[in-house]
């Protein structure tokens, strides 16, 4: 059993080291308007920077702590959820139930070749509020996808987040 785990440790060792060497660090905000098919054009600048990823597409998912989407690279989402996999027991009836909801209501998008658009369902558009205009807001490893307006009314002020940056890192 330990040689088991010691094979499974390496393997997530190499796989998280080549995830980091080759992973896009997502920085800034970028505007853009829902078509008539819900449909968004994906930004340049973020395509630019990961074109490997963008055949293996994004998963997106609801954010636990915000009111908007959140977009990760598939081999981001992978590595996260085999984190979040091997904490868990599926034998166990809680941990199962924690599973299931934490895998519910995502969705594999991928850039279409030729204008860079992806189509998120429209569940997920409606849970966060999303019907016309977004911005996509680089996160480093992930991206957020905002209602235009919630995006605005989310942004805290200057000294909050200079308190915020005493108590969390000073």
């Amino acid at each position: 059993m330990k040689c088991k785990r010691m094979e499974n440790y390496f393997i997530l060792l190499h796989y998280t080291l080549l995830t980091i060497l080759f992973m896009a660090s997502f920085i800034g905000e970028y505007k853009a308007k829902v078509d008539d098919r819900g449909r968004l054009v994906f930004p340049a600048a973020f395509k630019d920077l990961c074109a490997d990823t963008l055949k293996q597409g994004f998963v997106v998912k609801k954010s636990l702590f915000a009111d908007c989407l959140e977009m990760f690279a598939y081999s981001e989402w992978e590595r996260d959820s085999q984190e979040v996999r091997s904490r868990l027991n599926l034998f166990n009836k809680e941990h199962d139930r924690f599973w299931r909801a934490y895998m519910r209501d995502r969705a594999l998008v991928v850039p279409d070749e030729q204008y860079g658009r992806i189509t998120i369902p429209k569940e997920l558009l409606d849970s966060v509020g999303i019907q016309k205009e977004v911005v996509f807001s680089g996160k480093d490893f992930k991206i957020e996808i905002w209602a235009k307006e919630k995006n605005e009314a989310g942004k805290i002020p200057e000294s909050e987040f200079v308190d915020l940056a005493q108590k969390i890192l000073g």
